[in-house]
């Protein structure tokens, strides 16, 4: 399937003699879409903060995530640009059998430490720091004087920090899935994401995607 008008893009700019895997991944938004082309917003190099300038011709690659965890990414070209309020990229609309796909769902998921505040019941509120991050849920380390198990709901506010420097915020609600004690006196909740606006789990999604970059990198 397509990308969505407002979804994010990771795009890759692809030369005969550089090696795919060390190119730079630029960001970018889908605004706009016709019969013959894809309309994106002007990339930037996010560990820059530079916008990309690109060439009629130029070769690239698209990845982008669906809502339900499925990468999927598609080889194209850029053939035009449009001047609006902001200027836009036209690339070749791929067709359905060039655009490749994961064969299963599952969201990448990273290590990372964030701050994210949770809320269950009507009074209990405290923050935590998570382990890991997906987008399809995560884990955080909290004190066990909580009294969170196994099916509880919970709501939560997830701080996340990109490449850029610039910082988001994304709110969903939980269940827990698992509970298990680590250290003296926590305990590593498991959740699975149940109520999550698409917007909010982009953000989570770009994240995951910029970190396994940086490792990558490491």
């Amino acid at each position: 399937m397509l990308p969505n008008i407002n979804q994010t893009l990771y795009i890759q700019i692809l030369t005969p003699d550089a090696d795919a895997s060390a190119a730079t991944t630029l960001r970018s938004r889908l605004a706009d879409a016709d019969e013959p082309s894809l309309y994106f917003e002007i990339p930037i190099d996010e560990k820059s903060g530079r916008l990309q300038r690109l060439q009629t011709g130029e070769e690239l690659r698209l990845t982008y995530f669906t809502s339900d965890g499925v990468k999927h990414q598609f080889v194209t070209s850029v053939v035009g640009f449009r001047q609006e309020a902001v200027n836009l990229v036209a690339v070749r609309k791929p067709a359905p059998e060039d655009i490749s796909r994961e064969q299963r769902r599952s969201f990448l998921r990273v290590e990372a430490q964030l701050e994210v505040a949770v809320r269950f019941g009507e009074k209990l509120r405290f923050t935590a720091l998570t382990d890991d991050v997906g987008g399809g849920g995560l884990s955080f380390r909290c004190e066990r004087k909580w009294p969170i198990t196994p099916n509880t709901k919970i709501h939560c506010w997830l701080l996340l920090s990109y490449r850029s420097g610039s910082v988001s915020h994304a709110q969903f609600e939980g269940e827990v899935v698992r509970v298990v004690p680590v250290e003296p006196n926590h305990h590593l909740v498991m959740m699975r994401f149940e109520d999550i606006q698409d917007a909010d789990q982009q953000k989570i999604i770009r994240f995951c995607f910029e970190r396994q970059l940086d490792m990558r990198k490491d």
